[in-house]
């Protein structure tokens, strides 16, 4: 295994990590998530009838978030926070205080190995985020960092310390995330292939980020993960994490950042409807023939140093560029200016953290 400088920080993050997860329903499978979740902080996003009483199993850490609480706290940037969709989850970020951030769906359940042992998610992405990337140079044994790895012949010395790793990508068994149409054509593939192995995307390679299972370090990129506005009121769903990943790739590309995909996997457990995705998807799958030319072409001023300068200089760019599409990426170039200034009053540190309070907490079991 490549050499990576000692740390004192603890493997487990425990006092460094949040768990997010939105949901629309009672939280049973948090059970089966409990030896790898239960020593962590969760902040929980209810989507839809605040009013419902989503039902947490006891002994968690956690703190829940309705939409009265997201109205309450950000007042009128709340508009910046899609409703009925599952993109409501970055408000989780924006409300935490801890510098990495897991977030999982609520259909994700524990997969295992080859071996059958069950895997711990959460245990590979904080090895993901804590060692390197390598995306100036593909490495052919894939990340060097990982025991049993390193770099291969003919890799340049000069490039072997890497980047710092921005986020961790993972990955599904059973139920693959595909779009509408492939549903449609495929409706009984099931993804059985468990592949090991982790790999950093190269610098100036887009890919399709999937925010069922993903990690990411929130003092590096935490700004830019805006999974922009879906769901209801909006002509367009099942695009934020994707809208998201290209954002976030061409500013890790530009500050230097790595990004990588790969293990872990869970099992993702329920298919959705391929007729309401199609629905939610149609101008996506239009539009992103335009889009994704867009974000390979972008470039950054050299002057934007920050993420969040970095961001606010690309929501320029989708006004720009992208509002000759629709009407409705002018709309969401100005909620992603919205949003980066409720990032900034709720992670200033003069912020007042009594005002951001929850509708609902439990504290962890004693043992």
């Amino acid at each position: 295994m490549a050499s990576v400088e000692p740390s004192i920080v603890d493997p487990s993050l425990r006092d460094q990590l949040d768990i997010v997860i939105p949901t629309i329903r009672n939280l049973d499978f948090l059970e089966m998530w409990r030896p790898f979740f239960e020593n962590y902080h969760l902040i929980i996003v209810q989507d839809g009838d605040p009013s419902k009483t989503i039902n947490v199993p006891e002994g968690f850490d956690y703190e829940l978030y309705n939409r009265n609480d997201i109205n309450r706290i950000l007042g009128p940037k709340a508009s910046c926070i899609s409703f009925k969709d599952s993109a409501c989850r970055c408000f989780g970020y924006m409300v935490s205080k801890k510098k990495y951030i897991f977030t999982i769906d609520d259909d994700c359940f524990v997969a295992k190995d080859p071996t059958g042992k069950d895997i711990n998610a959460l245990e590979q992405h904080i090895k993901n985020l804590l060692t390197p990337s390598s995306p100036f140079f593909f490495n052919t044994l894939y990340d060097p960092y990982r025991e049993g790895a390193d770099f291969v012949r003919g890799y340049p010395f000069s490039l072997r310390e890497g980047a710092p790793t921005a986020v961790s990508h993972g990955l599904w068994l059973n139920i693959p995330d595909y779009d509408a149409p492939t549903q449609l054509v495929k409706p009984a593939e099931r993804n059985k292939r468990y592949v090991d192995a982790v790999m950093t995307i190269p610098k100036g390679t887009l890919f399709p980020m999937c925010g069922m299972n993903l990690a990411f370090n929130k003092d590096l990129i935490g700004p830019a993960m805006y999974f922009g506005l879906m769901g209801d009121g909006q002509p367009i769903g099942r695009y934020d994490d994707m809208w998201a990943g290209w954002c976030i790739k061409v500013i890790c590309d530009h500050l230097g950042l790595g990004v990588k995909t790969g293990l872990p996997y869970i099992w993702h457990s329920k298919a959705s409807n391929p007729f309401v995705n199609l629905k939610k998807e149609y101008k996506g799958i239009f539009w992103q023939e335009e889009i994704i030319p867009f974000f390979q072409q972008v470039v950054l001023p050299k002057e934007a140093l920050t993420v969040e300068q970095c961001y606010l200089e690309l929501s320029k760019h989708v006004k720009e560029k992208l509002s000759t599409i629709d009407p409705y990426f002018t709309k969401l170039s100005e909620a992603m200016v919205t949003w980066i200034e409720a990032w900034g009053e709720l992670n200033a540190p003069d912020s007042k953290a009594a005002d951001y309070k929850p509708s609902r907490s439990g504290t962890r079991t004693a043992k």
